[in-house]
């Protein structure tokens, strides 16, 4: 290998490990609007969605970052033990890994989309490419697409979103700021990750045809605040500080989540074109 093909390998690399290293940084927990907060790490988006019957949350993120994430809860002023039901966006060990110990620490049922089950199950074997593993846990409620959970009077739909993973999944919901009535989008992950096949893959054959079919449903989205999986997708940090000054309006970006979703769309389609024999 030369020189510099070494130099480039590590510009590759860098923004990955930069962005692994704030997983477990703590973050501001902070109200998006109405009854949805953020209460993850700096590096991976956990929501919780609040009622008065009961709250769900979405992510569990790593086993290590549920403290964080139970810290978060409590200084918006609610209780971590009231989370009664546990949402996913994906079988990723970054999104899921802690969704044992949440389920242990507050009784939450664990709702999982078709395609993911299996993976929480058995602890993260049968993932495709990816060798991580966690403690197993049980699936209370397989979702189909498209299906609403309801908890307390609000509502979030469930829209199958493959090709990350087989039940990739992007939430969406309706809430009201400003007397406004504003569309919430929290995308799965349309991200093709480096060694993903999108051609001739064995253990994941209908992969690119799945990635197809998400991007056609992320563009059929109505979005009025734009979020996701991580908050580098929607640009958490700039908008939070900007959130001091501007209010919470800062979240309201449907501009963003058109042009972020064509350009992962971009790049899967790049990819798929470098993989074709």
């Amino acid at each position: 290998m030369s020189f510099y093909s070494l130099l480039a390998l590590l510009a590759l690399a860098m923004p990955l490990a930069a962005q692994k290293n704030d997983w477990d940084d703590p973050f501001p927990p902070h109200r998006i609007a109405d009854n949805l907060y953020y209460v993850g790490s700096k590096g991976l988006s956990s929501y919780l969605v609040t009622s008065p019957q009961g709250h769900m949350l979405i992510n569990a993120s790593f086993d290590r970052t549920v403290p964080l994430i139970k810290a978060s809860v409590e200084k918006l002023g609610f209780k971590f033990t009231d989370i009664k039901i546990l949402l996913t966006s994906h079988a990723h060990g970054d999104h899921v890994a802690g969704s044992a110990t949440v389920k242990e620490l507050t009784g939450a049922k664990i709702y999982v989309m078709e395609g993911d089950e299996t993976v929480l199950e058995n602890g993260g074997r049968g993932q495709y490419l990816y060798k991580e593993t966690w403690k197993p846990v049980k699936v209370d409620y397989v979702l189909k697409d498209g299906e609403a959970v309801r908890l307390g009077g609000t509502v979030l739909k469930a829209v199958r979103t493959p090709g990350h993973t087989r039940g990739c999944t992007t939430w969406t919901m309706k809430t009201k700021d400003g007397g406004k009535t504003l569309d919430v989008v929290i995308v799965g992950s349309p991200n093709v990750n480096a060694g993903f096949q999108l051609v001739n893959n064995k253990d994941y054959p209908q992969m690119a045809a799945d990635y197809a079919k998400s991007f056609a449903v992320w563009k059929s989205l109505h979005c009025d605040i734009f979020l996701g999986a991580h908050g580098a997708y929607y640009d958490m940090d700039t908008k939070f500080a900007r959130m001091k000054k501007e209010g919470p309006n800062v979240w309201i970006d449907p501009a963003g989540y058109k042009a972020y979703i064509a350009d992962r769309e971009q790049a899967y389609l790049d990819t798929l074109k470098k993989q074709q024999p």
